[in-house]
């Protein structure tokens, strides 16, 4: 009785050892499982940040290959335009003229009466005088234009801005947004449905700038709104901007 009794309790000494054993071991395996399922996701954004980065590389390229082309064009078109005004300009006039004949000394005449002499230069003098005073009417709509030329050189002209603040934007976009003209808030903040295409086309990624709302934050920044914008756009400025 004694011996079937302290095999009982050896029996069941051995499930509890057992079942406290696969309790730990189970967990252990749940822990490995969800470690295995986060280096995935973790894998499968570096594929996504690798893909992206390949397409801003390429777009890259592209840009550049644009520039250096214009940069060729650009210094074509002036060579070839200094030669042709070569090419095409005058001879001198000094060259084409042929030496007058000398002439005879003139025949001595009786002085002319002064007083048809001041009559005569009263008419030119009034004849000159004519141009002076309609000339200001002239000049007068270049200088009105000018003032307004400037202000607008100078309103175009703005200092740029950090644009690597907004969500999305990092060192290539920015580079490729500046090779567009982009380089303030304001500019993006006033773009329309034609801008936004384009400025789309030249990055290569559909649909970034309203998925990533670069207007919205423009609008923020350019207004001086902080406040705002840190609390609409908490990512902005971290790690995770681009």
């Amino acid at each position: 009785m004694g011996t079937f009794f302290y095999v009982v309790l050896a029996f069941l000494v051995g499930v509890l050892v057992g079942w406290f054993l696969w309790g730990r071991l189970r967990g252990e395996l749940d822990s490995v499982r969800g470690d295995l399922d986060r280096t995935r996701g973790e894998r499968d954004k570096l594929r996504a940040d690798s893909d992206r980065l390949t397409g801003e590389l390429d777009a890259c390229g592209k840009a550049r290959a644009d520039l250096e082309r214009r940069l060729r064009d650009a210094q074509a078109t002036p060579a070839a335009g200094t030669g042709a005004a070569k090419a095409t300009s005058p001879v001198p006039a000094a060259l084409l003229s042929t030496p007058a004949p000398a002439k005879s000394a003139p025949a001595p005449t009786k002085p002319a009466p002064s007083k048809p002499a001041a009559a005569k230069a009263a008419p030119s003098a009034v004849k000159a005088s004519a141009p002076k005073a309609s000339a200001p009417k002239a000049s007068a709509a270049p200088k009105t234009a000018a003032p307004a030329k400037a202000t607008a050189a100078k309103a175009a002209s703005g200092k740029p801005d950090n644009l690597r603040r907004l969500i999305g934007i990092g060192p290539v976009n920015e580079k490729l947004l500046k090779g567009q003209g982009v380089t303030t808030f304001a500019q993006i903040a006033a773009w329309s449905a034609a801008d936004i295409e384009r400025i789309e086309h030249a990055l290569q990624f559909g649909g970034r700038v309203e998925r990533e709302h670069w207007v919205e934050q423009a609008k923020l920044l350019a207004a001086g709104d902080e406040k705002e914008f840190a609390r609409q756009f908490p990512t902005a400025g971290t790690a995770s901007n681009t």
